[in-house]
């Protein structure tokens, strides 16, 4: 008997970052190789072997660990692995910036106000507020009519997927966000600020710049 499609889909996508994460760090150095993709794809394989007196595929206790995995992360993953594979880059580095800045302060305004540090608990947003999609769809208009896709495109499928109930939630931030992702995003902020700094200290542009 087959689990429910939104258990699929949340254990292939645990699978896919986890696989992405794999095919980074073989590729770090030495770049994409032959060895690092079949690598990556015997890990993909790997993942979905049951194991255990209940016979549950390996990224089933990952799931049990991390938790469903957002929309967004998912979907940077593949991105990420595709670029790797294909050797393209779709998107360029004020795009992940401006990516890892929006989720990053989306993070430092959920995950405060979620945990009980104020009054008003910003996660009842994600239950169908009209404000909070009139707020996803300016910042896509914004973020689409400067040239940047990235993001517009991740809430979009985030969107999508939660109409779709795709995932256990009912909740659109957990299609946005997750802790995952938020501390990814805070350390590739703080990542780039240290890099601007320190060019500035140098008189020369960061890489960001150029």
């Amino acid at each position: 008997m087959f689990p429910p499609a939104n258990d699929l889909i949340a254990l292939l996508g645990i699978n896919l970052v986890l696989s992405a994460g794999c095919l980074r760090l073989l590729s770090w150095r030495r770049g994409v190789t032959p060895w690092s993709k079949w690598a990556t794809a015997a890990v993909f394989v790997l993942l979905w072997c049951p194991v255990g007196p209940a016979r549950l595929p390996i990224v089933a206790y990952v799931r049990g660990i991390s938790s469903d995995l957002s929309i967004s992360l998912v979907a940077i993953a593949c991105l990420g692995m595709y670029q790797r594979l294909s050797g393209t880059s779709l998107v360029d580095g004020r795009e992940r910036i401006l990516v890892n800045v929006v989720f990053a302060a989306g993070a430092l305004f959920l995950y405060p106000l979620a945990l009980g540090w104020g009054d008003w608990d910003a996660y009842r947003l994600g239950w169908g507020s009209p404000g909070f999609w009139a707020v996803l769809l300016v910042l896509s208009l914004a973020c689409w009519a400067k040239g940047f896709r990235l993001l517009p495109v991740l809430v979009a499928l985030a969107l999508l997927a939660w109409a779709a109930g795709a995932l256990e939630s009912t909740n659109l931030w957990d299609y946005l966000i997750d802790p995952w992702l938020a501390v990814a995003a805070i350390f590739q902020c703080l990542k780039s600020a240290v890099v601007w700094g320190l060019a500035r200290l140098r008189g020369k542009p960061s890489a960001s710049q150029k």
